[in-house]
């Protein structure tokens, strides 16, 4: 089981975190804050750049706490907040699937993550050794 949650949350949380560096450094294909900011004012985040950059330090401390298991609640949490925010500014209006660009994804995201949450980050963590 520790290997397994260890995997999940390398992966869930160093692509989450890499999703981050796409809004604040432009990194991997990512705008950047002022073109991810330019997108959040678009869809009344207000005021874009701030908010994008945010945004993406949230996403870059969560997954990153995520995927070492540290603080891991916290880095779920962040996640969380992160994809609900997703969803309802932009996913839920697009239905479920995410070849509509719906809400699956983000919501298979928030169910890794609460599911990590509360199992706990495993014997392959920070955590385990606080």
């Amino acid at each position: 089981m520790a290997l397994g949650l260890l995997i999940i949350r390398l992966v869930i949380g160093l692509s989450f975190a890499a999703h981050g560096t796409q809004k604040v450094f432009g990194w991997f294909g990512g705008y950047g804050p002022k073109g991810t900011g330019g997108f959040f004012d678009s869809i009344g985040i207000k005021p874009g750049v701030l908010m994008a950059v945010l945004a993406g330090l949230a996403e870059i401390a969560g997954g990153l706490l995520f995927a070492a298991g540290l603080w891991t609640p916290l880095g779920a949490a962040l996640i969380v907040l992160i994809m609900l925010g997703a969803i309802i500014k932009v996913h839920a209006k697009n239905g479920y699937w995410v070849t509509s660009n719906g809400f699956e994804y983000n919501l298979t995201l928030i169910a890794i993550a609460v599911g990590v949450a509360l199992i706990g980050a495993g014997e392959y963590s920070l955590d385990a050794l606080m």
